[in-house]
């Protein structure tokens, strides 16, 4: 339930097919904070309506003509750095999902459950937190152990051991609020902790966090 202070996330929805559009739409429009603001046809249009639209997510199909949802993914992503986008696919697909992970998409939503998932996924993008299906968390997993197997050294330790255990906490999705209270020290502390990983390991928000605690092997499988 929203009140008047709560913002609206104003969302640009790209999808060739204008059933998908309608369908995705009417899940989304019918949540108080969220609202379909542009729709586009292909990735190059997603593109220029981002230049026309004020917009907090894009929520992209992967195929598309002219420009595919991963390229208009990394356009988007370069020029509007506080952009979220999150992948809308039937592609249950391990190279759909890391190629859309290195294109910059906060999350991965299959079509087939987007009345269950989309809404939460929208909204777990706008508080920086990674929204992945089931099939995509064991595939990260997946690559962690055979890097594991294959005698990949663990990166250098350039972390304090509280970063570390703050770096976990975030990972596993805890507040800034919960992580304070388990770790017995101040919000304010926790904010200067989590500033300082993204400093260190030039990351820009939880999800790269996340997934950097799973390659360190910080959250257990």
């Amino acid at each position: 339930m929203t009140t008047p202070h709560t913002p609206v996330i104003r969302i640009l929805l790209a999808d060739d097919h204008a059933l998908v559009r309608r369908g995705v739409r009417l899940i989304l429009d019918r949540e108080p904070d969220l609202e379909v603001v542009a729709e586009a046809g292909d990735g190059a249009e997603a593109v220029e309506l981002a230049r026309t639209h004020a917009i907090d997510l894009a929520v992209m199909d992967i195929a598309m003509p002219r420009m595919t949802g991963l390229q208009a993914t990394r356009e988007l992503v370069a020029r509007n750095p506080g952009l979220r986008v999150l992948m809308l696919t039937m592609h249950d697909n391990e190279q759909y999902f890391f190629q859309a992970l290195r294109a910059g998409a906060d999350g991965y939503v299959l079509k087939s459950v987007a009345d269950r998932d989309l809404v939460a996924a929208c909204r777990a993008a706008m508080r920086d937190e990674p929204f992945l299906y089931p099939g995509a968390v064991t595939a990260l997993i997946r690559t962690y152990l055979d890097r594991v197997r294959d005698g990949e050294q663990p990166p250098e330790q350039v972390l304090t051991p509280r970063e570390e255990e703050v770096l976990k906490l975030v990972a596993e999705g805890h507040s800034s609020k919960e992580i304070a209270e388990l770790l017995f020290i101040s919000i304010k502390t926790v904010h200067r902790h989590r500033e300082n990983l993204l400093h260190k390991l030039g990351m820009r928000d939880r999800l790269q966090l996340t997934r950097y605690a799973i390659r360190a092997g910080l959250i257990e499988a």
